[in-house]
C-alpha cells in the first residue's frame, strides 16, 4: 500500500468543521476537504476560504488525493485565486 505525504493528510483523511453562514448564521457541519456546501438553514451555497496546500505544486497530487477530488478542489482554489486578483 502506497503511502501518501504528511501535506494532504486533511485532504486524504478529512475532519468535519463547522462553518457559519454568512447569510443566515446557521452553523454547518463541512468536512476539512470540502470547499462549500448548500446551508442548511438557508439553502445558499456558502464557501470556506481554500488555504494552500501541496495540492497546489506537488507533481504527484492527482495521485496522492484522487482525480475528482483533486479537480473539485483545484477548480476552487483557481476561482478564489481570480477573485483576489
Amino acid at each position: 500500500m502506497k503511502e501518501s505525504c504528511p501535506g494532504s493528510k486533511e485532504i486524504t483523511s478529512p475532519s468535519p468543521d463547522d462553518l457559519v453562514c454568512v447569510f443566515c448564521h446557521h452553523r454547518n457541519e463541512i468536512w476539512s476537504d470540502e470547499p462549500d456546501m448548500t446551508c442548511k438553514g438557508c439553502g445558499k451555497t456558502i464557501t470556506r476560504d481554500m488555504v494552500m496546500s501541496c495540492i497546489e505544486w506537488c507533481p504527484a497530487a492527482q495521485e496522492c488525493v484522487g482525480h475528482e477530488k483533486y479537480e473539485r478542489l483545484m477548480k476552487k482554489i483557481r476561482e478564489q485565486n481570480a477573485v483576489a486578483k
